[in-house]
């Protein structure tokens, strides 16, 4: 073997032994990325403040038990949960007001333990005033057909007193679909129409976020609703524009907390409510 080869298989030797040593050594000595390292989010920067900062992990690290979650019994049978407000029972009109005037609530109450719009009494409103609420409602439009397209079974669950959640008898009833029963009134149509039989109880459940405003008046955070028609999601975490007025478009004024109010449509639409209640959120 003459020198230049003996130099180039000596070379060759040396070099994969280089590679291979560099090789084992990027092995043993891995960057260890920190899952629980500060984390930027736009301009925010989260810090895990718990994390020990070893390798593996501990289960119990991830881990925290305050502040602890209150216990509320559920509904049981169509009764409330035990910390919501009842706003209705059956038994008396004592919590609302008429939204005309402040006076006694003027509506029929009826053996069964639901209320009806008494027709030209006006609408109804809670004493209480409220803002983030989950709310169960029901309600019921009569079972005889006596007009159609809005005049059917029309009134309306007005949250903060300004924003409406439409109720109508849409059974073979058809009408403009952003005031078809289940949409915000003007604003947003439902996602389905899950209506029970004329004359049956329907059930609303809702999840509602009051809108925010800043110390001049202007709105800052738009109000959220969520509902369920008959255990059917019909709005989905939809923004309310404004107020909903039947003519013209919506507005927003500064307001806190507001009552729940029902509607009287003024033209003998005798719909009917039931088992209210509020848990403030």
């Amino acid at each position: 073997m003459n020198f230049k080869a003996n130099y180039l298989k000596m070379k060759n030797f040396f070099l994969f032994t280089l590679c291979s040593t560099l090789a084992m050594v990027s092995c043993q000595e891995k960057v260890k990325v920190d899952p629980m390292a500060p984390k930027e989010e736009g301009d925010k920067v989260i810090v895990h403040e718990e994390y020990s900062g070893t390798e593996p992990t501990k289960p119990e690290e991830t881990e925290f038990y305050e502040p602890t979650v209150p216990r509320v019994e559920p509904s049981h049978l169509g009764s409330p949960p035990s910390d919501a407000i009842v706003l209705f029972d059956g038994k008396s009109l004592d919590g609302w007001v008429s939204s005309n005037d402040g006076s006694e609530a003027n509506w029929i109450l009826n053996d069964d333990g639901s209320m009806t719009v008494k027709d030209k009494a006006g609408d109804i409103e809670t004493k209480q005033h409220f803002g983030d609420i989950q709310l169960h409602i029901e309600w019921r439009s009569p079972k005889d057909v006596n007009d159609e397209g809005q005049h059917r079974g029309n009134s309306g669950i007005f949250l903060n007193g300004l924003y409406e959640l439409q109720v109508l008898d849409q059974n073979d009833n058809p009408t403009y679909v952003n005031g078809q029963v289940g949409s915000i009134y003007k604003q947003h149509v439902p996602l389905a129409m899950a209506s029970v039989a004329s004359g049956e109880w329907n059930t609303y459940d809702v999840i509602y976020h009051a809108p925010a405003f800043n110390a001049d008046g202007a709105k800052i955070k738009s109000g959220i609703i969520t509902v369920l028609h008959n255990g059917v999601l019909i709005q989905d975490h939809v923004e309310i524009k404004g107020t909903t007025p039947y003519i013209g478009w919506p507005k927003n004024p500064s307001h806190g907390k507001g009552p729940l109010k029902l509607q009287d449509h003024g033209d003998n639409s005798r719909v009917s409510y039931r088992n209210i209640w509020i848990r403030e959120l």
